[in-house]
């Protein structure tokens, strides 16, 4: 898979620091903890959209997503010691369900920060897993700088949602994934998009990709306000989003690439595509209507960039992951509703 960026500006893959048998070493550890989820297919979609349509519903994952792959990983190679003083980790939301879910499960403690303006049941659900929150404002403070303040107080370990080897060796089983229920049907994808926020998941889908089958692309897809890594990959340096923006895709609102992700996803990916909040509320409904299922806004994302044809599909199998499903009630009938929420 070669780089559309340019020679001389990227990272080699020897120098990644996740290899496929980093993947395949997270996917046994998971097999009694994650769910494999399924890789949706809708016969009547494919014959309007021109192409094969798949979607890899990460939404029924274990704690709704699937963060619990890398969050878990990560804390089971803890020492003794580290779960003893327990793990400190940033999240809006999914990961920090990931977290609190694995630390239940270890023994362990987890202690979170989370934006003030996180969707409350996300917030309430963290806390129902046995995990503490410190909130902070994503305008008026760092959250890196929050985590550092109370990882140095408390001796906590931190488990960042993407920076880091083991987390996203977790989260590159969800392409390991795609690729063997894409073998079994006879098929090799063409192109596979995944929602990108701190880049992670789109990292390790990368590096999958590029070991299982080289001539499939990987796109990452954001939200037209948060598009840092699109921007980042045309300009070959990380690029900040401006403060002050807002999305309803809560969960992929990253301020910058971040510098472990970043290096493999200037190597390796096909390019970036966005979607704006309106075809990212046409995407949830159309999730709903022609596949049966709940998800997110942020999840969203890679069928609205199909939708809105930010990639052609016609005579193409495109996957893209439907990366979570943890959203209220009230505000899912919201957003898919126009005219409301």
């Amino acid at each position: 898979m070669a780089s559309a960026f340019g020679p001389g500006k990227v990272t080699m893959p020897g120098d990644f620091p996740i290899s496929l048998n980093d993947v395949q070493e997270a996917e046994a550890a998971l097999r009694t903890v994650a769910v494999r989820t399924p890789l949706l297919e809708n016969p009547d979609v494919n014959d309007a959209l021109g192409g094969r349509f798949l979607i890899k519903a990460e939404n029924v994952q274990r704690t709704g997503a699937f963060k619990i792959r890398g969050a878990y990983w990560r804390l089971r190679n803890m020492s003794r010691g580290e779960r003893a003083r327990g793990a400190l980790t940033y999240s809006s939301g999914n990961h920090a369900l990931g977290v609190a879910q694995a630390a239940r499960i270890l023994g362990t403690t987890a202690l979170i920060v989370m934006p003030d303006d996180a969707p409350p049941a996300k917030i309430a659900a963290v806390r129902a897993l046995g995990a503490d929150i410190v909130p902070y404002n994503r305008d008026a403070e760092d959250y890196a700088d929050v985590v550092a303040r109370l990882q140095n107080e408390t001796g906590r370990v931190h488990v960042p949602p993407s920076a880091d080897p083991l987390v996203m060796a977790g989260a590159g089983t969800v392409s390991l994934e795609i690729f063997e229920q894409c073998n079994a049907r006879g098929i090799t994808p063409d192109a596979i998009l995944t929602p990108c926020g701190g880049g992670g998941l789109t990292a390790s889908t990368a590096v999958v990709a590029q070991s299982q089958a080289p001539s499939t692309e990987v796109f990452a897809v954001e939200p037209a306000q948060f598009d840092d890594t699109r921007r980042s990959l045309a300009a070959g340096r990380r690029v900040a989003n401006p403060k002050g923006r807002r999305t309803i895709c809560d969960a992929i609102m990253t301020p910058i690439p971040n510098d472990v992700t970043f290096p493999i996803n200037q190597a390796l990916l096909a390019g970036g595509l966005v979607a704006n909040d309106t075809e990212v509320r046409t995407a949830m409904r159309f999730a709903f209507e022609h596949f049966k299922i709940v998800i997110e806004p942020g999840a969203a994302v890679g069928i609205a960039a199909v939708l809105n044809k930010q990639i052609d599909i016609r005579g193409r199998r495109i996957v893209t992951v439907v990366t979570g499903g943890n959203i209220s009630e009230e505000r899912f009938c919201a957003l898919i509703n126009p005219g409301t929420g």
